[in-house]
């Protein structure tokens, strides 16, 4: 019996969760209670451990404490949407636990899972039971009442395993949407699946091979300003990149692992990529002669270059200071016309994301990071992106983040217009704030399973018409149903403004415009393309 997992063992059991988790993201992302197409529970939850999995691939050490900390730090840096940030927290305190261990034992271990469920708790202004956060904290219960008895992890695995799908169960029962809809919580289900693999690699079975998502990064870096950011504090002044042709005879590939091993201990940005015919090398060090002359040893160098960032950062800085402002705006967009009009309304910054595809704290950070401004306003424009955007000030310095909680995108287009460089930072905040309440919002989509609610009874496929609680109409028709939903949000409201998605045709929004403007003759009406994927029609009255 195994009374202790020591680090190789840990490495192993996140690495099988991981895969086990993206094997099971479609299925997770599936469980989503709300008749809109945004199951991306299973994909933030994924996206989130691999950005974890990825900084403990980079980790060389087995040693328990460098595990956790490599672990703790990536699920940080890659959360994305509520069941990710969720999911990081949980990590962050699972992690901390273990990190003055050497091996961990029962009690060890159930602390952690303790730990894990208390951090992530913290985290939610508003916890909720029957969600990822009941299941923790049951798991961790459970871990708490049976390490006596279970003191090696054959028996104490299995029994967390047990405790937590009964949680999972459980769900329904505590959050009223879930049992109206006929689904356990996806957060749940997914944490299980983590624990799941976790048993798997202890026991030593394979979970197949899912295919590991490597690009968790948002596509555009945020390398230029990062660069600026810490120029005070760099330590590694070349960027030093060559390439090794004509490999000796003698070499071997551990002689290449061997040349990244020695490139980690002078530098850092260390790439050493290839194979016994050709190898591309990439370090940030104070000694390139040193890099070249291990290199040297494998075999012959070729398109080498050398540049001082040290350098080029000071004429970067120089040139930031001077058109660094006081305050700057960051929106998250979906589809290139919600972007342009964006853009338009002079926000400096705009990333992708929505019911889709959460950006991640780590992106949202990023894309902090290059507006060159002391304070920054962040629109999430998604209820499921504003704790990631919070989440995001934790990995920004030397600025004040502002998260205006903005939960769709004519929320967004709203708060942008009250900006008023003229004004102090104080008086924006509480202007942005304001204008939330100055427009109603409509949404129409289409249903994704068959379900009840809100007196409902919805097929997949129906069209529906929301605001930002409940669902108010519902039909076949997508021009129909938007008209229905206006009747049904419109008080005394003067202005009417749709945004079209990437499905509607401009020549249909314009008829259905114009059938807005016979029903309300003293309404101005106008049509904007938004090119937003999910949402036929994005509806905006004030």
């Amino acid at each position: 019996m195994q009374k202790t997992i020591n680090g190789a063992m840990l490495r192993s059991m996140f690495m099988t969760a991981a895969k086990l988790l993206e094997i099971n993201r479609v299925q997770i992302d599936a469980l989503n209670v709300f008749p809109v197409p945004d199951g991306d529970t299973g994909t933030n939850m994924s996206l989130t451990f691999q950005s974890a999995i990825k900084e403990l691939q980079a980790c060389q050490s087995n040693n328990i404490s460098n595990i956790a900390e490599a672990v703790s730090k990536g699920a940080l840096r890659g959360a994305r949407g509520n069941s990710g940030v969720i999911l990081s927290q949980i990590l962050r305190g699972f992690c901390g636990s273990l990190k003055t261990a050497e091996e961990v034992d029962t009690k060890a271990f159930s602390q952690a899972l303790i730990a894990g469920a208390e951090v992530a708790y913290g985290a939610v202004s508003k916890p909720k039971e029957g969600t990822i956060l009941t299941v923790a904290r049951m798991v961790a219960e459970h871990a708490k009442a049976v390490r006596g008895k279970c003191k090696d992890f054959e028996s104490f695995l299995p029994e967390l395993i047990d405790a937590g799908n009964k949680a999972v169960d459980l769900t329904p029962s505590l959050l009223p949407v879930l049992k109206k809809a006929g689904v356990v919580d996806a957060g749940g289900k997914g944490l299980m699946c983590l624990y799941e693999g976790m048993l798997k690699a202890f026991n030593g079975e394979s979970v197949g091979e899912a295919s590991v998502i490597t690009n968790v990064e948002n596509v555009e870096t945020a390398m230029d300003h990062a660069d600026i950011m810490s120029l005070g504090d760099i330590e590694f002044a070349y960027c030093t990149e060559f390439f090794i042709i004509n490999l000796k005879k003698k070499t071997t590939l551990a002689d290449i692992e061997r040349l990244r091993e020695k490139l980690m201990s002078i530098g850092d940005s260390v790439i050493v990529i290839g194979d016994l015919e050709f190898v591309k090398v990439h370090v940030h060090t104070n000694k390139p002669g040193k890099a070249l002359t291990e290199a040297l040893e494998l075999g012959e160098l070729d398109k080498l270059k050398i540049e001082n960032m040290l350098e080029q950062n000071r004429a970067l800085m120089k040139k930031y200071e001077e058109e660094k402002k006081e305050m700057g705006m960051l929106a998250i967009s979906a589809g290139d016309g919600i972007s342009a009009i964006f853009k338009d309304l002079m926000v400096d910054g705009v990333i992708e994301g929505g019911q889709s595809m959460n950006p991640s704290a780590n992106d949202i950070a990023n894309a902090i990071a290059r507006i060159n401004a002391d304070n920054v306003f962040v629109f999430p424009n998604n209820k499921n992106i504003i704790l990631a955007a919070e989440q995001a000030k934790a990995l920004v310095e030397k600025k004040k983040i502002h998260v205006i909680p903005t939960k769709n995108i004519p929320q967004g287009f709203s708060a942008a217009l009250s900006f008023n460089p003229e004004l102090s930072v104080n008086e924006n905040k509480a202007n942005m704030i304001h204008s939330l309440d100055a427009v109603t919002v409509g949404q129409v989509t289409y249903a994704v399973r068959n379900t009840k609610l809100y007196g409902f009874d919805l097929k997949v496929g129906d069209i529906m018409g929301l605001d930002n609680k409940k669902i108010l109409a519902k039909g076949d028709d997508v021009s129909q149903v938007t008209l229905d939903l206006i009747e049904k949000l419109r008080s005394d409201e003067e202005i009417i403004t749709l945004y079209y998605g990437q499905d509607v045709k401009e020549e249909d929004a314009i008829k259905v415009s114009e059938a807005i403007m016979e029903k309300y003759p003293d309404c101005d009406v106008t049509v904007q393309y938004g090119g937003q994927p999910i949402y036929y029609y994005y509806i905006a009255l004030e």
